[in-house]
């Protein structure tokens, strides 16, 4: 929340807007949502007057940008999340001015003049700033100075036309103040409140820090040898202008202070804003003038700074958040948008070493059929009994893909699956397996396998994620897969809405089928809450399944609105209305039927059928009134019918020259896949146990500005070793190039 558009006193024109503007103590503060969002975003004033009113008719961002393009101006889901932000950002903070001046009103301080300072006040930082004198606190050195009666003498002092400092300060001494010395002194703790209560003072000082403050960061010498501390060697003794100091190196250095081994503080050139302020405050340059210099410093170092020091820190820490959650947001897309494999019959193994390697045989809808134990490595070495339980298994369920985890033991298992002979042609993955112990421990995971421990429960989320990752990693929290930066030092709750938006969008934007899907994805389809989602299983678990999408208004709870937002989501296969099976919205059947009916096909011929539907044209509508570009919608998705977004998943290799961290030597180019991108740079899965750098400046020739503009997560590259600490398990790699 930054400067808000204000138009106080004048009556807005927006007329449709019921929250057009909020009432305070009779008195009417002018500022409304739409005005506020205009001067925020590269929007069209009319795209968000229509998406706040569909907003307000409780329709959801999916659903307003793919059915509600012509009434938005075609905003996409980005846009529409933007708006949603800044209409929440504003009722907030318009609902902070309401709490002040009711506030200050009951306090009986509320003058025409300071109201109108609050009703246009631009910005949340500034209407605190005006808030502040009027605030309730906690006892001060001031409260206590007011409390013998010295605000008087401090008002004298601040006039600056006293000719002796002592002669005034004489006439408060007794009734609680003990001498001269204690009168002064409690006449300064006043003055230095009021000091560091000036609006101009504060904004100047923030604004100073903010710009020309740095932040450093030293070792807290007796934590330097404990475990842990080793990871932050490289803020032992650090220094950066703040407003350069990139969101990770910020977050870095705050997660050392609060693990205890950084001690962390702002620098500002003191003596400079000192004389800033003294120029503001002082009049005179006799014994008041003095005085008044030695409140201001006190003033300064007490009370202004540590305020302003903390203000900055927040706002730092907000913009660091706001990358982080960005980074993670971006990764979490690609993650979720894995190229599947698709229903296939998936022989999963979660690799090991002395606990064996766990097997699970998996049907094309991801059922489990049989699950068992090998151990072909090192202590039992069992290999030949592997192999003949791995090849007797395919054999048995028909497998058509063996998925193997990326953790302990990947490499060695996938050397041993190779050797195993298959009757027929069985392709080989690896998977990544970040998150899976985290889902086999949740409650998801023992209310799906109830009767399996977790190493079963493992090796089940390791083939299904093969098979579609999308609907696996929905089971689990979103900071579990791996793929974040800083994500447990940042703000929870904005992560959780941010991350939430992103997997909303991704289900939508793919679709679900309403016949095999979990409570938990379809939890994630527009107008779908959690326990709707469980009401639709237990439906289709009672009917035997959803033969149309009508059928959803037969389930408990689920209402016509419910529906509307629903419905274009969900797939049907195999129903009894083929546009069931299509992102055509049910509202908008009647118009693929009458393009049928005008091209003398039936609704069947009509699918994909891009030669038959290139004849018909807008002009040739008559019986329905919609407008063209909802005909030109219809059309699209009639020619190329749900078409998934995601790519299918390839096979991948990493070198078989490299195994561990000191099979490393510099200069080799071996293969590897993106596993998570930051701001700085990108790690790459080897195929070892440490993941190498590529730091940003080592993706291309010339300046990076964002990582992701060159590379994606799960993008399969060749890099360079260009420098590896075995010490401190770090690898540092050059992108060579991509592997397609």
């Amino acid at each position: 929340m930054q400067a808000f558009f204000v138009s106080a006193g004048i009556k807005s024109k927006h007329t449709n807007d019921r929250y057009n503007s909020y009432i305070c103590s009779s008195k009417k503060i002018t500022m409304t949502r739409i005005e506020y969002i205009v001067s925020k975003c590269n929007i069209s004033e009319k795209g968000i007057e229509q998406t706040i009113n569909l907003l307000d008719e409780q329709c959801t961002i999916p659903f307003i940008a793919r059915y509600r393009k012509e009434v938005t101006g075609g905003l996409d889901e980005v846009e529409i999340e933007s708006i949603v932000k800044l209409k929440a950002a504003f009722e907030v903070f318009t609902k902070r001015k309401e709490t002040i001046l009711k506030s200050i009103e009951e306090q009986g301080l509320l003058t025409s003049e300071l109201q109108s300072k609050i009703e246009v006040v631009q910005d949340v930082v500034a209407l605190e700033d005006l808030y502040l004198p009027f605030k309730k606190k906690r006892k001060t050195k001031a409260e206590a100075a007011r409390a013998k009666g010295l605000e008087p003498l401090a008002k004298m002092i601040m006039s600056q036309n006293l000719q002796s400092l002592d002669g005034a300060a004489n006439r408060f001494v007794g009734k609680g103040v003990q001498n001269i010395e204690e009168a002064l002194s409690g006449a300064g703790d006043i003055i230095a409140e009021w000091i560091s209560e000036r609006t101009s003072i504060r904004q100047y000082i923030r604004k100073s820090t903010a710009d020309y403050g740095y932040i450093e960061s030293t070792a807290i010498k007796k934590q330097i040898e404990v475990d842990g501390a080793e990871k932050f060697k490289d803020y032992f003794d650090f220094t950066e202008k703040l407003k350069f100091c990139p969101s990770h190196r910020f977050l870095a250095v705050q997660r050392g202070q609060n693990e205890g081994f950084l001690r962390v503080k702002i620098a500002v050139d003191e003596d400079f804003l000192l004389k800033k302020i003294e120029r503001q405050i002082i009049r005179s340059q006799g014994e008041v003038g003095s005085y008044l210099k030695a409140v201001i410093k006190d003033s300064f170092k007490r009370l202004l700074f540590p305020s302003i020091s903390n203000e900055v820190i927040t706002m730092y820490k907000e913009k660091a958040d706001e990358d982080a959650i960005k980074v993670f947001g971006n990764n979490l897309k690609q993650i979720l948008m894995n190229p599947p494999l698709g229903q296939k019959r998936v022989l999963a193994i979660d690799p090991g070493f002395r606990t064996g390697c766990k097997v699970v045989c998996l049907n094309s809808n991801g059922e489990l059929l049989h699950n068992t134990t090998i151990f072909p490595h090192p202590p039992q070495n069992k290999f030949s009994q592997a192999k003949s339980k791995i090849s007797e298994l395919c054999e048995a369920y028909k497998i058509e893909a063996v998925a193997i985890g990326n953790g302990t033991a990947s490499r060695e298992t996938e050397h041993f699956i190779k050797q195993v002979y298959f009757k027929n042609n069985i392709e080989v993955f690896i998977v990544n397996e970040a998150g899976a112990s985290i889902y086999s421990a949740s409650k998801v995971g023992r209310e799906e396998f109830p009767d399996y421990d977790i190493t079963v429960r493992g090796a089940v989320s390791i083939g299904r994620r093969l098979m579609d990752p999308l609907s696996e990693y929905v089971k689990i929290d979103p900071k579990s897969i791996g793929v974040g930066q800083y994500q447990h030092d940042v703000d929870q709750k904005r992560l959780k809405m941010a991350l939430d938006y992103v997997v909303m969008n991704c289900v939508n934007a793919i679709g679900v089928n309403l016949n095999t899907s979990s409570k938990y994805l379809l939890s994630y389809i527009a107008g779908i809450s959690e326990s709707v989602a469980e009401k639709i299983v237990a439906h289709r678990e009672e009917k035997g399944g959803f033969s149309s999408r009508s059928e959803l208004l037969n389930v408990s709870g689920l209402g016509n609105k419910a529906f509307e937002q629903a419905a274009g989501f969900l797939r049907v296969k195999d129903g009894e209305n083929i546009l069931d099976n299509t992102n055509i919205h049910p509202e908008s059947y009647a118009i693929a039927e009458e393009i049928a009916k005008k091209l003398s096909l039936e609704l069947v011929e009509l699918i994909g059928n891009e030669a038959g539907l290139s004849k018909i044209q807008f002009s040739n509508m008559s019986k329905v009134e919609i407008s063209e570009s909802r005909f030109d919608e219809v059309l699209t998705e009639l020619k190329k019918p749900s078409v998934d977004p995601r790519s299918k998943a390839k096979i991948f290799a990493f070198s078989k020259y490299v195994k561990t961290i000191v099979d490393l030597k510099l200069g080799i180019k071996i293969p590897g896949i993106i596993n998570n991108i930051t701001n700085f740079g990108c790690f790459v899965d080897i195929g070892i146990k440490e993941t190498g750098l590529i730091h940003i400046s080592n993706l291309k020739a010339g300046f990076v500005n964002d990582v992701n503009d060159v590379v994606s997560l799960n993008e399969k590259v060749l890099v360079e070793v260009l420098e590896v600490d075995t010490s401190r398990k770090r690898i540092q790699l050059k992108l060579v190039n991509k592997i397609e």
